[in-house]
């Protein structure tokens, strides 16, 4: 049989700037783990039936007391993803043919996750162009025109990385009666994020985008109103919980979110910073002409949405056409756009020394000038 070809990251080591891999970059201590944790079901050698209990690794303790204290909320498992979180919740909580009000900016996968539980999606409406902001009053008026099982808030959105007020739609929807969840994937290891402040029953995490774990892998907390519902056993298999069909995450990604905690829990307490650098990048940026941020202003996330038709009108008369940036950007070591986007991109900030933001700027001024 042959062998694969190519398997080397040829990116790897350059500044990548792509927003769903920059608050996943591993720390020192999860790639200490990589080659010990790499088998398969590595971390079952003393499992007796459910992940969660495992207490070498000192899984149980991690799941069951350190990341109930970090998200402020009663209840966690980990998942393989943030879309199984919501897929979860909704399942739990709905039938088929209940409607849930999402708002206007959500990610793709929660539309997805809904479908799967044959659900109906409302959706409050951003505000348009050029903020793209999601007014919180207006799940008030949506919760009593549409009757939802369920609401469900981005938290930020990860198209223009806004940061709505997650608070405020918390107590509309405890003051409604209806159930309300966070999808935290772009917050939750980035920023400081408490499900008790939020006022939230449920809220996701991603560990491979914001959590500096290898994936998938993801969170799902949950308030105790809910938590039984949620995790329910099997009849059958007494120890295994039904939603997560017996056992989550298991193995590398696990093992990595373990080791990288401390550090991410310290790297949240420096959230100012990282949306002062991000200010500063969307402002030198927009220093080039043709080039505006989308979203919120003044920013409160890494995550940055800019138009860009300064580079598309470099890219009608460059020889590389639409791939222009990309490989200019790419000959000066910065990676994460999108091969062939050249009207509009995104970039995160996250996580980039002052001396890497420099570099960056700096490129994109000079590529702007060709």
């Amino acid at each position: 049989m042959k062998r694969f070809v190519g398997m080397r990251r040829e990116n790897y080591g350059s500044i990548n700037l792509n927003p769903i891999q920059r608050g996943g970059i591993l720390t020192p201590a999860a790639r200490e783990v990589l080659n010990e944790w790499g088998d398969g079901y590595s971390v079952c050698d003393f499992c007796e039936g459910c992940i969660h209990d495992i207490k070498k690794p000192p899984i149980d303790v991690f799941t069951k007391e350190i990341l109930p204290e970090f998200l402020e909320i009663d209840s966690v498992r980990v998942t393989n993803g943030a879309r199984e979180g919501k897929y979860l919740v909704m399942h739990s909580l709905c039938e088929k043919g209940d409607s849930i009000l999402v708002d206007g900016n959500a990610h793709y996968s929660t539309y997805v996750a809904a479908e799967r539980a044959g659900l109906t999606v409302h959706a409050v409406p951003n505000l348009g162009a050029p903020e793209y902001k999601i007014d919180a009053e207006k799940y008030a008026e949506f919760i009593d025109s549409v009757k939802p099982k369920l609401a469900v808030l981005t938290y930020p959105d990860g198209s223009y990385g806004n940061v709505p007020d997650a608070a405020r739609v918390g107590k509309i929807c405890h003051e409604k009666g209806v159930p309300y969840m966070i999808n935290g994937a772009y917050s939750v290891g980035r920023m400081p994020v408490s499900a008790k402040n939020l006022h939230a029953d449920f809220i996701v995490a991603s560990g491979h985008k914001s959590m500096a774990a290898c994936g998938p892998i993801g969170l799902l907390g949950a308030g105790k109103e809910y938590a039984e519902k949620v995790f329910r056993k099997s009849e059958k298999y007494k120890k295994k919980e039904l939603e997560l069909l017996g056992c989550s995450a298991r193995g590398l990604p696990l093992i990595t979110l373990m080791a990288s905690f401390p550090a991410v829990v310290e790297r949240t307490s420096k959230w100012d910073h990282e949306i002062k650098t991000a200010r500063h990048f969307s402002s030198e940026l927009e220093k080039i002409e043709g080039i505006r941020q989308w979203g919120e202003k003044p920013h409160n996330h890494d995550l940055m949405s800019f138009e860009s038709e300064a580079y598309y009108k470099i890219s009608e008369r460059h020889k590389k056409n639409r791939f222009f940036l990309y490989s200019e950007l790419k000959d000066r070591g910065i990676v994460g756009l999108k091969p062939g986007i050249t009207k509009n991109f995104k970039v995160s900030t996250y996580g980039l020394s002052e001396e890497e933001l420099q570099k960056v700027i700096d490129a994109f001024t000079e590529i702007s000038k060709l």
